[in-house]
């Protein structure tokens, strides 16, 4: 069987004179060998290399870089979110009072919004109005509000998601919004 580096080592001799040299060292400094230095028992702190000292650099560089971004982001998010809470404010002050929905109601106008078919209670007259393209729908609060074209038009001109549905006047109304007229009740 093959003998260990460190076996190797020792019966050389090697190991032997490095240790002893090292033990002749310590004594001739004047303190006994294998003790630390005097500082409370404490080792000296050891002398940092350039690649050290290069790579700390890149690491706080790195670490403000990413300090800066996280910021930035965050400015930019409370900055959309300020906007979008002074549109919200715009169109609702707009709509205050101008809404046609009724409370007694016969039929529904189906049509889709966000992906979904969704329905506003009408009467008849809202109902030829609205697929005529002289009302629209506005998505506010959760609720949808029947409003005027012009309404609808300076909802559009706010934020044009907030639009659920507006004709185009002589449009059928299966060619506007996808939902068949059969749909319609």
């Amino acid at each position: 069987m093959a003998e260990s580096l460190r076996d190797q080592l020792l019966k050389s001799g090697l190991v032997k004179q490095v240790r002893e040299e090292k033990k002749r060292g310590a004594e001739s400094k004047g303190r006994p060998a294998g003790k630390p230095q005097g500082h409370g028992g404490k080792q000296p702190a050891p002398r940092r290399s350039q690649e050290d000292i290069d790579l700390a650099k890149a690491y706080a560089i790195r670490a403000q870089t990413e300090a800066n971004e996280r910021k930035r982001a965050q400015q930019e998010a409370e900055e959309q979110a300020r906007l979008r809470r002074e549109r919200k404010l715009k169109i609702q002050q707009l709509l205050e009072g101008k809404a046609l929905n009724k409370a007694e109601t016969e039929l529904v106008r189906n049509f889709e919004y966000g992906g979904k078919i969704r329905r506003i209670h009408v009467d008849a007259d809202q109902l030829a109005a609205l697929n005529a393209g002289e009302l629209g729908v506005v998505q506010q609060a959760g609720r949808y509000v029947l409003v005027g074209r012009e309404i609808a038009e300076q909802v559009r001109t706010i934020d044009a998601h907030l639009l659920a549905l507006l004709v185009e006047p002589g449009a059928a109304a299966s060619d506007d919004d996808g939902v068949p007229d059969d749909l319609v009740w």
